[in-house]
């Protein structure tokens, strides 16, 4: 699709695309995204890749975007370099306290984390909650929603982000879920106990999370409300091979709260709101839906039942968008160019039909992946969007492909 304005074409600018990819219009070329907490780059892969480039300008290897996953906020000139068509407003970390036994921190929630052995990642090492009750837990030092540090500048940031450029505007999320939360403070085992024999214990601590990230996106989005596209949210809920709980269960106690958030949120601003789960949630798509969820982050493709994209697009895509799809794990570690191109030009041709599909790695590009994966993954994208005749010509290596799906 091209706008026309004085009697000349022109290309749609990246906003344009956004607006038309997510009414499931084909834009003039595929959005691909890279740089939020949960899809940037390790800090070591950042290294490799400013090292295999030579560029000067890729300054920001000691600028930490997730403490917890070591991932970096990447330089305007790499998102430049690779023709990012998105750009992030992100939280500040705040309540956040060092510890003092081990390298590590205590969030804002009261989880402690404590660094791997390699300080690759920091993992979580306790859970304040374990052996709170009913009665106990309004005791605890609850995080308050009012800091007027969190959001500290983001409405300058977003503001001339709309006013001077046409980059999609996403509010990055408030690192936080009703699940995951749950699961963190209280201790997984603990929790998912808890779900089944102490509902009323669960109910009050998943409410009281849930009302302080209500507090919290309230103010987020008094500030950078009017001029993003697109907010961000996550709470895993799959494992490698099958959900972390029960559909029922879910239904029963996650999804009411969950989408509860998402309606708040969509009731403060007019955004497409994309939702990150990780993990084999094939079963819970429909339910994604009806929690007010856009777009899903970030297809597995690795997963038990995310393989077949070209299945989840003629299932789900005429309802919802996808966003992610090259998968981390496997195939940008370790694929040669060729198979990363054919990688590539599958993922597009079956989930960008019709618009719908935003490109991007399905999590952080990892220390593991070469810096020449980095550069032919978004090189290789860009190209090919803009291309979709050629896509035919690469998937023909393939000689099954058209057979399943013609």
């Amino acid at each position: 699709m091209t706008l026309r304005g004085s009697g000349r074409e022109r290309v749609m600018t990246p906003r344009e695309c956004f607006s038309a990819a997510m009414n499931h219009e084909q834009p003039d070329r595929l959005l691909i995204d890279m740089g939020k907490h949960i899809g940037s780059l390790h800090r070591g892969a950042y290294i490799k890749l400013r090292d295999y480039l030579g560029d000067e300008t890729m300054v920001n290897e000691n600028t930490i975007l997730d403490r917890m996953a070591q991932t970096v906020v990447p330089d305007e000139s790499l998102l430049q370099r690779f023709d990012i068509d998105f750009r992030w407003v992100v939280p500040h970390w705040v309540q956040v306290t060092e510890r003092e036994d081990v390298l590590g921190y205590v969030d804002m929630w009261g989880v402690p984390y404590k660094a791997t052995e390699t300080v690759d990642h920091y993992v979580v090492d306790g859970a304040p909650l374990l052996h709170a009750t009913v009665d106990t837990i309004d005791d605890f030092q609850w995080p308050d929603p009012h800091d007027p540090d969190q959001f500290k500048g983001m409405r300058e940031q977003a503001k001339h982000l709309f006013e001077n450029t046409d980059y999609v505007i996403g509010a990055d999320a408030i690192k936080a879920g009703v699940l995951m939360n749950s699961l963190q403070m209280r201790g997984f085992e603990q929790f998912f106990m808890d779900l089944v024999i102490d509902k009323e214990f669960a109910e009050a601590l998943m409410d009281r999370i849930l009302s302080t990230l209500k507090e919290m996106w309230s103010r987020y989005m008094e500030e950078v409300g009017p001029f993003v596209q697109i907010v961000y949210l996550t709470d895993d809920l799959g494992s490698q091979t099958s959900l972390l709980i029960s559909p029922k269960l879910f239904r029963e106690m996650i999804k009411p709260r969950i989408k509860e958030l998402h309606d708040h949120i969509k009731s403060l601003a007019d955004v497409q709101l994309m939702f990150h789960t990780d993990g084999a949630v094939l079963p819970l798509i429909d339910d994604f839906l009806e929690m007010n969820v856009d777009i899903l982050n970030p297809v597995q493709t690795s997963l038990t039942g995310m393989q077949d994209t070209f299945a989840l697009k003629e299932s789900f895509g005429d309802r919802l968008s996808f966003h992610g799809a090259i998968d981390v794990q496997q195939m940008l570690p370790n694929a040669t160019t060729d198979e990363l191109e054919q990688e590539i030009a599958l993922r597009i041709y079956d989930l960008g039909r019709n618009g719908g599909f935003i490109l991007a790695p399905c999590h952080n590009i990892g220390h593991d992946v070469p810096p020449e994966n980095v550069v032919t993954l978004f090189e290789k994208a860009r190209k090919l969007g803009q291309d979709p005749a050629s896509l035919g010509n690469i998937l023909e290596r393939d000689s099954s492909y058209f057979a399943r799906h013609g």
